[in-house]
């Protein structure tokens, strides 16, 4: 029998090195192609083939099984109580900064997930949608805080994902364009009792906003913090807010296609201004306090690859 290191400081989570993660996925059968990881892949992510299969198959997997073991756990306990069965989607959290490549994970998650016998019907919902509208975030005066937690309409967002775990059997929840950057009146995305709703966003793992308040994350059947050094992801979010002003920023219908015409000089200087003054202090004060809520986290390097994952213990 092991016994624990007493000079190692006690953690509820497990510390699995990128080597020992990637054994996970021995007898694995990668499920997408090149060009699949190409078109889930979002701007300024370096997602190759060998990082789905080291690191997202065996984290599909993993979720899977959390998914299928919560739904059998639901049918006994139906059972037992001599009714219906009346299990739930199982519903996972994505967190991380702007530009960490949260989105993409988020993604590719829906894509491995319904590969897997016991999870085929994976919905994703991204929390843009329950940003407020334009107009009421300026007349609320919060336009300079968009992304921030009270830029979002946390009731709607609430409201939503209780109806999911009620086993509503339609929920609706609004949709938002980038393009536009802004909600866009009544369209919606749909979701109809699948096995699995994904909920990725940056804020999603807040704390109530007071003590007897529901925090989202109580929602949650599990959930995942994407981490890097901030100093990579600024990295990172220049080179995606390049990569946008020669792409969705040049069409004339892009909100922000008042920076297609930038010099490098002035979009490096733009898109750090961007960070510093409203992406980095959000990732400080309201998204990195929230890691240690996370049953997962994924550890990213300078490359965007994994490096190590916590796994919180059971």
């Amino acid at each position: 029998m092991t016994t624990a290191d007493p000079t190692k400081p006690l953690s509820p989570y497990r510390e699995i090195d990128r080597a020992e993660w990637a054994r996970l996925a021995s007898g694995l059968d990668q499920p997408l192609s090149q060009n699949e990881v190409v078109e889930i892949r979002g701007l300024g992510d370096r997602l190759s083939l060998d990082e789905v299969r080291d690191v997202y198959m065996p984290l599909s997997r993993l979720l899977s099984l959390y998914a299928t073991a919560t739904k059998q756990l639901g049918a006994a306990t139906s059972t037992f109580l001599q009714e219906a069965d009346t299990t739930t989607p199982f519903v996972v959290g994505v967190a991380g900064s702007v530009a960490v490549g949260k989105s993409t994970i988020a993604r590719l998650l829906r894509e491995l997930m319904s590969r897997w016998p016991g999870t085929p019907r994976v919905e994703l919902v991204t929390t843009d949608g329950f940003l407020y509208p334009n107009a009421e975030l300026e007349r609320r005066g919060l336009m300079e805080r968009k992304g921030f937690p009270e830029s979002y309409d946390r009731r709607a967002l609430l409201s939503f994902l209780t109806e999911v775990k009620s086993g509503a059997p339609e929920v609706r929840a609004p949709f938002y364009s980038h393009m536009r950057y802004d909600i866009v009146p009544d369209a919606h995305v749909v979701v109809r009792r699948p096995d699995v709703v994904i909920v990725e966003g940056l804020n999603v793992l807040q704390p109530p906003p007071a003590p007897n308040d529901v925090a989202v994350s109580d929602l949650f059947d599990f959930s995942v913090f994407v981490d890097a050094d901030s100093s990579h992801i600024s990295k990172w979010y220049v080179e995606r807010f390049l990569a946008l002003r020669k792409g969705a920023f040049s069409n004339p219908s892009s909100y922000f296609n008042v920076f297609a015409h930038l010099t490098d000089e002035e979009a490096v200087t733009t898109a750090l201004g961007y960070w510093n003054d409203i992406n980095m202090p959000n990732l400080v004060e309201n998204v990195m306090p929230t890691r240690h809520r996370a049953s997962l986290v994924l550890n990213k390097g300078a490359d965007h690859n994994v490096e190590s994952v916590l796994l919180r213990k059971l």
